[in-house]
């Protein structure tokens, strides 16, 4: 049993990647090529924004939006504490620094009360100008936008999407990727919307930020890629994965975010009363990037994926350490006790089961029950 069956996923899909492939190859246009503008139009038509600008991967996606808002040494970014590296590392990049933020235990996404506590904090040390929050899509789900956007709006901070596991979700009628003022995500193979390699995307309603993000993406370019107004970055999206992206996008919005859905409700069916399954609130749609639940302890989750691997059942911990943890951070002081986050015992309890598309009901019924027997 694979955690996500990519391979099964292509013999799916084969016949469309290999002609959709083929074409690129043929045509020669490797950067930059037609399919790359034509998957730009039909990603911002599917999210609903007014301009997708692809890029070569999530990482760059949350650094160029950084660098169109100006944010650099003296901002402070606020960033949940339970997340993947660079949603933090890309502001230490820019030379801003992360302030980290707590979860909400029952979703995994950020807290609104526990941000309005961290800008205050900042605002209270008087040593940084508190500029963005990142908000992150965590394991499919949207954040509670409505939430963090009060607290942001009240403080005049940027509010910027990390979509990079959230493409497809939903909240009420709006999709993920459309709920920030800047919003982005990730293409990596394991992702909702994955290619055959690296690649990312961000999205916004703002022109002007568009036309930043345009230069930033090639080496700041002005009128010309040889004419260079500002110090930029080398970041596309090249032509092959803009055409598996392509046939994969729409094979996701046809039918396999459907399908997650009914993999992830099969799931809690199964496991109801027996584990704490993850929660989605009314009103929002996620698409699953991962089927998280809480085991009782860290000793008790080794135990666990012990028993399952035996079996040929993989299990992964996504995450098993905060970001305030992380060594790469451990001289930035924070204003919020970051141990007594629930991020903190959410790393000890936190594991993912396989997830995907094509998982069979008899393959969920087998990993529940092993599952369920392991405990």
């Amino acid at each position: 049993m694979q955690f996500r069956d990519l391979a099964r996923q292509y013999q799916t899909l084969r016949t469309d990647i290999d002609q959709a492939l083929l074409q690129v190859a043929a045509d020669a246009h490797y950067i930059q090529g037609p399919q790359v503008r034509e998957l730009e139009q039909a990603l911002a038509s599917y999210v609903g924004t007014t301009h997708c600008l692809t890029c070569a991967n999530g990482t760059d996606a949350l650094l160029l939006a950084l660098k169109v808002w100006g944010i650099g040494p003296g901002d402070a970014v606020f960033v949940p504490d339970f997340t993947f590296f660079s949603t933090a590392e890309v502001v230490a990049t820019v030379g801003a620094t992360p302030v980290f933020v707590d979860v909400d235990a029952a979703t995994f996404n950020l807290s609104a009360a526990s941000l309005q506590q961290a800008v205050e904090a900042v605002l209270a040390q008087g040593t940084l100008r508190p500029r963005v929050v990142i908000a992150v899509d965590l394991f499919g789900l949207p954040a509670d936008y409505a939430a963090i956007r009060s607290v942001a709006d009240a403080f005049g901070l940027y509010v910027l999407e990390d979509g990079a596991q959230g493409f497809g979700g939903r909240v009420g009628e709006r999709r993920a990727c459309s709920l920030g003022d800047i919003s982005t995500t990730s293409f990596f193979p394991a992702k909702p919307l994955g290619c055959y390699g690296d690649g990312g995307a961000v999205f916004t309603d703002n022109a002007e930020w568009a036309a930043l993000l345009a230069s930033y993406r090639v080496h700041g370019k002005g009128t010309d890629k040889y004419d260079n107004v500002r110090i930029g970055m080398n970041s596309r999206l090249d032509t092959l994965q803009a055409a598996v992206l392509s046939v994969k996008l729409r094979a996701f919005a046809h039918y396999e975010l459907d399908r997650v859905n009914a993999v992830a409700a099969a799931y809690s069916r199964r496991l109801q009363g027996k584990v704490p399954t993850p929660q989605v609130p009314e009103g929002y749609l996620s698409s699953w990037a991962q089927y998280t639940v809480l085991m009782p302890s860290e000793a008790e989750r080794t135990r666990v994926q012990q028993v399952l691997r035996e079996q040929g059942i993989p299990t992964m911990v996504y995450y098993p350490r905060t970001m305030h943890a992380q060594t790469a951070f451990a001289h930035v002081a924070q204003p919020l006790d970051c141990e007594a986050f629930a991020a903190t015992q959410l790393c000890r309890r936190v594991l993912s089961l396989p997830m995907h598309p094509y998982l069979t009901d008899e393959e969920v019924d087998t990993v529940a029950s092993a599952l369920i027997a392991a405990l």
